[in-house]
């Protein structure tokens, strides 16, 4: 791809940053005011919104493409972005887009109703010439879309199967993004390394596990960026990525480790925080193994304290989990539950009951990755919380993407416990998506530890269908219950996430659906 100077610029920040390690003191001196530079937690997977699944990545590809919809700034509330309007039918299950007619993607081809068709059938028709430019992970979100059709050039309209309460929302997420059609045509299977979107910024270039650079679209329908640049740099340590923000080498952080947020202080930093619906879990292998035992799964959750986790690794940043809903999402969750408490007795005699003293168990650990909080703090500390009620805990680490690959396809024949942790944008997607059994890794879904309960299956389909919001909070509420009880994971914290920028950057804020929107940022 030919590089406008802009580029070239934001190639040499990158530079002058990844110097920084040998020569600190030059980094201001060497990084243009208008180039953001942020630390990623990790080098992201693909560009491809319809092919990601993580945080991470979903941190850039919010700047570079628009959906439909998007949240209202500082909610998950939506509202209308590539699309003018809609109207719903009283059914429920027929939504009619009104297009915006001032829109072009970056490789200057067209916006239209036939771009959204090709985006939507891309994904969810498996005969679309293009549907192997995937795979994609979360067409979940859109399983109830029967039939997608263009009306006229700025008009499209969706059919649902039955109605869906989240649609709207799943639309403002990422996969819901719009990708240019003919960028998909021409790089095929490498259109993730190649990204045309319609967003504030462009994509510029990817060095991989070095930079991701993208630049201001200065004909952007919603008003060109302050920027000229953003260079995304993954650094997968979290002592790393402090000392490059302390050193200057970049100019915002994410996820700052709680240990370090005291290095932060004075008028030198912001640190900025926004509650948001996080959930930190471990995954059980219910299939086989000890957990396929309730009682070995209750005892993990007994055993484990979560308190001291919260307070002496996470350091007050987090509160205990209760259950698999996020207390963000105030109208859903049950507020009568309450965490299972630190009961190392109780865990002993449940292991007792189930046989299961002195089991080995096999956890994976990642070295950091999307809403991890400190996975290998927080990994060691759960061993020795196990190991003191007798069971045997072998850990294995690995890098973010690998630990994915491995958790992802399922647990089965590989380990008896995964960290896990999800930022979701609906109350139904986490659940639908991680504990329905048609959710079971060879189903598509991210049932890694293949839990399975009728009831829950029920409910959780109830609960998408039901129009009626307190309707849907008393399915939801129902079953958090039995989830807890049933214990197919450790319910461990949520988060309150964070991120520290340098007193050069203004006119930042976090939002709560946890992506970084960067078209206001401005850098002196």
């Amino acid at each position: 791809m030919k590089l406008l100077k802009l580029s070239r610029r934001a190639m040499l920040a990158a530079g002058a940053a990844t110097a920084l390690a040998l020569s600190p003191l030059l980094a201001q001196a060497q990084t243009p005011e208008d180039v953001l530079i942020v630390g990623q937690i990790a080098e992201p997977k693909a560009l491809d919104p319809a092919a990601v699944t993580a945080v991470n990545d979903f941190r850039i590809l919010m700047n570079v493409y628009d959906g439909l919809v998007r949240y209202k700034d500082g909610t998950l509330e939506v509202e209308p972005s590539l699309a003018n309007s809609w109207d719903i039918s009283e059914d429920g299950t027929v939504y009619t887009f009104s297009l915006r007619d001032d829109v072009t993607f970056h490789d200057g081809s067209a916006f239209n109703a036939d771009a959204v068709k090709f985006n939507f059938d891309r994904m969810l028709d498996e005969n679309h010439p293009y549907h192997n430019t995937g795979p994609f992970p979360l067409s979940f979100f859109f399983s109830a879309v029967e039939n997608v059709e263009v009306v006229n050039d700025l008009t499209v309209r969706f059919t649902l199967n039955a109605p869906y309460a989240p649609f709207l929302s799943n639309l403002a997420y990422p996969t819901g993004l719009i990708v240019s059609p003919a960028a998909v045509e021409q790089h095929g299977a490498e259109f993730g390394r190649n990204p045309s979107g319609t967003g504030a910024f462009k994509f510029a270039e990817w060095r991989s596990n070095e930079a991701v650079v993208i630049e201001a679209n200065a004909d952007y329908w919603d008003g060109a960026p302050e920027l000229q640049a953003v260079v995304f740099r993954p650094i997968t340590d979290a002592n790393t990525r402090t000392a490059e923000m302390l050193a200057g080498g970049i100019d915002l952080m994410v996820e700052v480790p709680p240990v370090a947020l005291s290095e932060f202080q004075g008028d030198t930093y912001t640190i900025h925080e926004q509650a948001g619906p996080h959930v930190w879990f471990l995954i059980l292998n219910a299939k086989e193994g000890p957990f396929a035992d309730v009682r070995v799964r209750q005892a993990a959750n007994y055993a484990i304290n979560k308190e001291a986790i919260v307070n002496d690794v996470l350091e007050g940043t987090a509160a205990v989990a209760a259950g698999p809903t996020p207390p963000a999402f105030a109208w859903a969750y049950n507020e009568s539950l309450e965490p299972y408490p630190y009961d190392p007795d109780k865990a002993r005699e449940l292991l007792a009951e189930a046989g299961a003293e002195g089991a080995e168990l096999t956890f994976y650990v990642t070295e950091g990755g999307s809403g991890m909080l400190d996975p290998v703090a927080m990994g060691t500390a759960i061993q020795a919380d196990l190991q003191s009620v007798g069971l045997t805990v072998n850990i294995e680490t690995y890098e973010w993407n690998t630990f994915l690959g491995e958790v992802n396809p399922g647990l089965e024949g590989k380990a008896d416990m995964a960290e896990m942790a999800w930022m979701t944008n609906d109350p139904d997607t986490l659940p639908f998506l991680a504990l329905r059994t048609a959710s079971w890794p060879d189903q598509g879904g991210f049932n890694s530890g293949y839990y399975s309960n009728p009831k829950v299956d029920e409910l959780l389909e109830a609960a998408r269908a039901a129009t009626d919001q307190t309707e849907r909070a008393r399915l939801y509420q129902e079953m958090q219950v039995i989830v807890q009880e049933d214990a197919p994971w450790v319910f461990v914290a949520n988060w309150k996430q964070n991120a520290v920028t340098s007193d050069r950057v203004e006119n930042f804020s976090l939002q709560p659906s946890f992506f970084l929107l960067l078209d206001d940022v401005v850098k002196n």
